[in-house]
């Protein structure tokens, strides 16, 4: 490309010739004409071996960055795992993580990805890779996005790209595909989800009406969008919220007495009190409800916090530099907790070896957290998705929203309350589901192509504690077989 640059000249009266040109002359000319070209929208590797893994990849790995805003020069890091079983006619999922502002990376190795972590002590070597039967890969190629900017190996040049939000950040997203189809042609013709669970569950309803609305404009590339996956997912505080009380007595963490002061005195309204009884009662209810896991609560309670919060005033931003810095990892969890992987995700993830081998420009984030909650700001301007479900599932797209029925941080009851608010009409009436002879959960089908379906004994990020169950739900959907 450049020869043909040079030859058809790069000024209106002048040719620089290879043959006529001086070494620095020449490489003046070549400086001058690569600040003429416009800046690479896309950049990608592809990964055959990972620091902990034994041998050659078994599929294909992809990492890049694509540039979503060329003011801020903010680009969006990307893991695509092509599927197992047919990439020309298997659908296409972005698979995103919630947070906000947790990697992507999370997603792949703890939920739908094709590998995970060896669950052993740690010993002071790099923590240890297998394979994951129960990939979703095996069914599908998938996208796992670092978004918001700030997440994951995600950033900007400007720190002013990292005030972003809901609608931002959703926006970005789409940029962030249309660039990555254009770069990848061959699977616009795939069937395509979004997908995703927890705080991802607010924004993937968003980024579904952004791509349908692109689709009715005709807007290039046209992207196949068939429908969307939503898991645990925030939606609306009225429901959500709420929801968490009435879950906590049904299970037996609150008493009678305790569920029935609440329910006289906050008028249905458990998180704005508006008078010192209701207050009460509430803090009382937290204190029982403190003394669990609220992911699960049927796991035990354990430290899932690797980085410290701010104390007398200092910055997280000066708490991760100081954790940076470390010379001994920190204070972990036990081997038996279910925050231990996250624990072995960040020793992971910060080794030298490891981001050589994803790709990752050098300088561009310093420690790496799953989590970046207390780093970047972040707008929640969107309160409620209930309308774009609304939308979405009257416009024709299919949608599946599953819920752990262990989970006290999005309880299914709340789920269940806000898709009845849509009134659709019952098809398919409330039965179980089963794998292996057994019941794996519970689901209901409406009209409109919404199904509803809990996974029993999980909690939030519900396929990450089923994930046989899991990969069985999602198979039958996408296959649109019954669950």
């Amino acid at each position: 490309m450049f020869l043909g640059l040079l030859t058809m000249g790069a000024h209106p009266t002048r040719q620089c010739s290879l043959l006529q040109l001086q070494p620095l002359r020449l490489a003046t000319c070549i400086l001058f004409l690569l600040l003429l070209l416009p800046p690479c929208s896309v950049s990608s590797s592809v990964i055959t071996h990972l620091p902990g893994f034994h041998g050659r990849l078994p599929f294909y790995l992809e990492t890049g960055y694509v540039t979503v805003d060329e003011e801020t020069g903010t680009e969006l890091f990307y893991y695509f795992v092509e599927s197992e079983r047919s990439p020309s006619t298997d659908p296409v999922i972005l698979w995103l993580t919630g947070g906000p502002l947790c990697s992507g990376f999370t997603a792949l190795v703890f939920e739908v990805g094709p590998i995970n972590f060896v669950l052993a002590p740690y010993n002071g070597s790099l923590p240890q890779l297998v394979n994951n039967k129960y990939s979703w890969t095996k069914i599908a190629s998938i996208l796992f996005l670092d978004t918001p900017v700030g997440s994951g190996f995600s950033y900007t040049r400007d720190p002013k790209g990292y005030n972003v939000g809901d609608i931002s950040s959703s926006l970005q997203v789409v940029t962030f595909l249309k660039k990555w189809f254009n770069d990848h042609p061959s699977y616009l013709s795939n069937h395509f989800y979004v997908g995703g669970s927890s705080y991802a569950g607010k924004v993937i309803p968003l980024i579904a009406q952004y791509i349908s609305e692109g689709i009715e404009q005709r807007q290039q590339p046209l992207i196949n969008l068939k429908g969307y996956m939503v898991g645990s997912p925030l939606t609306d505080p009225k429901y959500d919220r709420n929801s968490i009380i009435p879950y906590a007595h049904g299970v037996g963490i609150i008493s009678d007495q305790l569920y029935e002061a609440a329910v006289a005195n906050c008028k249905g309204d458990y998180f704005n009190p508006t008078n010192e009884i209701c207050a009460n009662v509430l803090n009382a209810i937290d204190n029982l409800m403190s003394e669990l896991d609220n992911g699960d609560i049927l796991l035990d309670k354990c430290a899932g916090r690797l980085i410290p919060k701010p104390i007398n005033g200092v910055s997280s931003r000066a708490l991760l530099e100081e954790y940076s810095r470390l010379s001994e990892p920190p204070a972990r969890p036990t081997v038996n907790c279910f925050s231990y992987r996250f624990y072995l995700l960040n020793i992971w993830m910060n080794d030298k070896a490891t981001r050589d081998a994803l790709k990752i420009k050098k300088g561009t984030v310093g420690v790496w957290t799953r989590c970046n909650t207390e780093v970047f700001p972040y707008a929640r301007d969107v309160p409620s998705t209930i309308q774009y479900h609304l939308n979405l599932t009257t416009r024709g797209y299919r949608a599946l929203v599953f819920c752990g029925d262990h989970d006290l941080m999005v309880p299914f009851l709340g789920t269940q309350a806000w898709i009845r608010s849509l009134n659709f009409t019952i098809i398919d009436d409330w039965r179980a589901w089963h794998l292996d002879g057994q019941a794996a959960g519970f689901t209901v089908m409406y009209d409109n192509n919404l199904t509803f379906a809990t996974l029993k004994g999980s909690g939030h990020a519900p396929i990450s504690y089923k994930p046989k169950q899991g990969f069985a739900m999602g198979q039958r959907w996408l296959d649109r077989k019954p669950l």
